[in-house]
């Protein structure tokens, strides 16, 4: 019999991952970061969290994770069985050649644990962009045509011509590929292809709703999928008082203070009050733009992650937790683990 006293939608009932977005704090180097990458996501294994992503992001001093295809190797080496992979890769950003032979390469080293999470934005700045790019067709519109591309690479179907370029390793893997979004355009799009779907709803929290529906009314079945699958980011800030959860969180605040400045930085400690660095202008548009944040004990952010369940029907949700100090930040997802179950 049915637990009548469980909610329709509970974190305790669906997967629990994390996108690390690699911070390196105010005071450390990138070298800190990428071992507090390797702690944390053996921590996270133990926790019971079912995939670690890391992102691209490129000329940003406080996130360390810019070759990220070799740090998903980091990770994936030094853990056993948690899923590894990208949220994401921005592929127009690379060859997808290239990009095939990254993650056929990766999940030759660790069969069944990598995940190909894509992306169509930059990933950095313009001028930033321009270093990366080399051609006309990696402004992001040919997204849909790099993606078929790199699909094509990994499973050329029966017809392909004996004389193609082909990826090696790559060629013939099953490495599940996730379109990545903040708007409807990947949603739609990934859709029709019978992709999963991820939302950027963690900074991008204004489109949530409508790219779900977009994803979900567009979804045709596929091999690799026959019912949509849906994940959205949350930031998550949980300590074992209320006060020290807020306090966690405004070094994250501030972060998205220096963005909406045009600034970039390393990530820097919590402050007792942020109303002496913004103005009520600035906090607004912060607040705004991180309403999708639960922070708080372990019962406050299970109840708000409930509620977020229950308004979006996510089947799973990926954690960010942009903390200052590392022991900090394990005890935030520990206790995120305990509040979901301790699965």
């Amino acid at each position: 019999m049915a637990d009548t006293n469980q909610p329709a939608a509970s974190i305790t009932r669906i997967p629990l991952s994390i996108l690390d977005l690699a911070p390196v704090v105010l005071g450390a180097t990138p070298a800190d970061s990428l071992k507090n990458t390797l702690d944390l996501a053996r921590h996270a294994e133990q926790w019971g969290y079912h995939r670690y992503w890391l992102a691209e992001h490129h000329n940003m001093p406080g996130i360390a994770s810019s070759a990220t295809s070799i740090v998903i190797g980091h990770v994936a080496g030094g853990t056993k069985k948690i899923r590894v992979g990208s949220g994401g890769i921005m592929l127009p950003n690379h060859a997808p050649l290239i990009i095939a032979e990254q993650f056929g390469t990766l999940e030759s080293l660790y069969p069944g644990r990598i995940d190909m999470g894509l992306g169509r934005a930059p990933g950095s700045d313009q001028l930033t962009a321009r270093a990366l790019r080399r051609g006309p067709e990696s402004d992001g519109q040919h997204f849909p045509q790099q993606l078929e591309e790199l699909r094509g690479y990994l499973n050329p179907g029966p017809g392909a011509s004996p004389g193609r370029v082909r990826a090696v390793p790559g060629e013939g893997l099953n490495i599940p590929i996730w379109l990545l979004g903040s708007s409807g355009f990947s949603a739609q799009l990934a859709g029709q292809l019978g992709l999963p779907f991820a939302f950027a709803s963690h900074f991008a929290p204004d489109y949530l709703i409508a790219a779900l529906e977009l994803y979900r009314s567009s979804f045709r079945p596929s091999e690799a999928l026959k019912e949509p699958y849906v994940m959205i980011g949350v930031n998550v800030f949980a300590a074992d008082t209320e006060e020290e959860a807020r306090r966690l969180a405004t070094s994250h605040e501030q972060q998205f203070l220096k963005l909406i400045r045009g600034q970039t930085g390393l990530l820097n400690p919590p402050v007792d009050n942020m109303d002496e660095l913004w103005s009520p202008h600035e906090k607004a548009i912060v607040r705004k733009q991180l309403s999708i944040t639960a922070a708080g004990t372990k019962e406050t952010v299970r109840e708000r992650l409930d509620y977020l369940l229950s308004e979006t029907q996510a089947d799973e949700l990926i954690v960010t937790s942009q903390i200052y100090d590392h022991g900090a930040r394990l005890r935030s997802y520990e206790l995120l683990a305990e509040a979901a179950g301790e699965r």
